[in-house]
């Protein structure tokens, strides 16, 4: 929000300062927003890491991705109240995913090649503890649909069961966040030296 408003107030004195730029017409610069009494802060289980360790390159397939782990960590938001909210995940390692697809995170390069991803997923979601339909949104919110997987970028909430249009406001959010991580075949990446898997996404809060 301060990262827009800084910037069309600043498209706004540069068309200020050049001579004639208002003399056939005007333009109008509207600064929006919208200032919440509430605030609410997200977490999660194990403080978000997922550790796979060691593995062996003899343990990865030459022809074919291998899974190296299906983890779970407890995603909560506690709001101060009732608040409509959603989630956005941001991959901190975008364009490093294998696939063609947009559904994983990145785990780095290796010597310029996608090492792996990650995906995400939600289930049982809780709304103020009541059972609730995790819905996604691929316009910031316009529009609302079922869904599961967490795409990267994508608005994730939870609605009525009954109705899966909207969100619906609560004060505390708990989700089973799933995490599996893949590694690409390996006949096509150089494992010779010990390699880091280096996910990261930012979880953000979005308030509705």
């Amino acid at each position: 929000m301060f990262s827009r408003i800084k910037f069309l107030t600043a498209t706004a004195t540069l068309l200020a300062c050049v001579p004639g730029a208002f003399a056939a017409s005007t333009v109008e610069l509207t600064v929006k927003g919208l200032i919440t009494p509430s605030a609410c802060t997200p977490s999660l289980s194990k403080n978000g890491v997922i550790d796979h360790g060691k593995i062996s390159v003899s343990d990865l397939a030459p022809d074919r991705h291998t899974i190296i782990g299906n983890d779970v960590l407890s995603l909560s938001v506690l709001c101060d109240a009732s608040t409509l909210i959603a989630l956005r995940a941001i991959d901190n390692r975008a364009g490093t995913a294998i696939g063609t697809t947009d559904n994983k995170y990145g785990i780095g390069l290796v010597d310029g090649k996608k090492l792996g991803g990650y995906f995400l997923t939600w289930s049982n979601s809780l709304a103020d503890n009541v059972p609730a339909q995790s819905i996604g949104s691929e316009d910031q919110g316009q529009t609302w649909y079922r869904e599961w997987v967490w795409y990267p970028n994508t608005y994730m909430s939870a609605a009525d069961p009954a109705d899966l249009s909207a969100p619906i406001a609560m004060q505390k959010l708990d989700v089973e966040l799933g995490i599996q991580t893949i590694i690409d075949r390996t006949d096509g990446l150089d494992l010779s030296n010990e390699v880091p898997i280096d996910g990261s996404a930012t979880l953000e809060v979005v308030y509705l």
